[in-house]
């Protein structure tokens, strides 16, 4: 099976038992708060008009763009987050393919990667979410077993430490998906875990489908030839975007007017037949069109 180059797939060893004890002593315990039927503490009207606007739309998420656009944008106002890795098995229960998505770091796919590079980090993290009874499990990188692993020390590079971690799993109880919401310190709580539960299973089905359709798709000369449309001074344009910055930011680092980097975006658009900033992002994501 060929796999995009943004994504990263690793055979892991579970760490030693007693790791899933010393995260479970540093983690919120999130089912603390879920009262004896089963249901988390009470959501505001806002709070469910917000989550079925995302479940809806996480329906229409079909290639990574799409993934993108929705997770760092208006599944935001659901669980805020600076970063999310998504890892899903591949075959075997110790094979896991890992991608990262973030609007703050110029290469959000380096947190996929670390996730799996240290097996204490994705398979540290899933063992204790399944001792668990697979219920949402709340730590800080900063007071973990991998404190000190490379994965750590890039989330405090973007100071975002705690981590939202929760996942689907099959009939003989082993993960399917995991994935890991990765905010600033005192972001989350209960809430955010019970919502979090009732998101992920959209969560993993809109993945999935960006899978399915990515390995459809393969290398499609189509897509690589919108890349080779963008010019060398749009896809500069294009990386201040993905970073977060206005087009009065952009002007600024550039030497040129917020109204030229606005006609640049615009032609951007155009070409990559998006409707939007995110959107464009997400493509040029999924092209590989994003440099150092």
């Amino acid at each position: 099976m060929q796999l995009s180059q943004a994504q990263t797939t690793q055979h892991l060893k579970f760490p030693p038992t007693g790791f899933s004890d010393a995260v479970a002593g540093t983690a919120s315990l999130v089912g603390e708060a879920v009262a004896a039927n089963g249901n988390a503490i009470a959501l505001s009207d806002l709070d469910v008009e917000t989550l079925m606007l995302n479940l809806d739309a996480s329906l229409r998420v079909y290639q990574r763009e799409h993934f993108f656009s929705w997770t760092q944008g208006l599944l935001q106002s659901l669980i805020r987050h600076e970063v999310i890795v998504c890892a899903v098995r591949s075959g075997e229960p110790s094979t896991l393919r890992a991608d990262s998505f973030s609007m703050i770091a110029a290469e959000p796919s380096i947190f996929g990667d670390l996730f799996l590079r240290d097996p204490s980090v994705a398979l540290g993290l899933i063992k204790a979410w399944e001792d668990r009874g697979f219920r949402p499990l709340l730590c800080d990188a900063t007071d973990s077993p991998f404190s000190r692993g490379l994965f750590a020390q890039e989330l405090g590079r973007v100071s975002a430490t705690q981590i939202l971690a929760h996942g689907t799993h099959d009939a003989l109880g082993q993960a399917c998906g995991f994935y890991a919401f990765i905010c600033v310190p005192g972001t989350l709580g209960p809430r955010q875990a019970y919502l979090a539960r009732l998101v992920t299973p959209f969560l993993h089905a809109a993945w999935m489908r960006t899978e399915v359709n990515g390995r459809a798709k393969g290398s499609n000369p189509a897509q690589r030839e919108e890349a080779r449309r963008i010019t060398t001074r749009e896809e500069e344009i294009l990386r201040w975007v993905s970073l977060g910055k206005s087009n009065f930011e952009v002007g600024a680092i550039l030497g040129i007017s917020p109204l030229t980097v606005k006609n640049h975006v615009q032609k951007i658009l155009r070409k990559l037949n998006v409707v939007n900033r995110a959107q464009a992002v997400g493509k040029a994501l999924e092209l590989r069109m994003l440099r150092n």
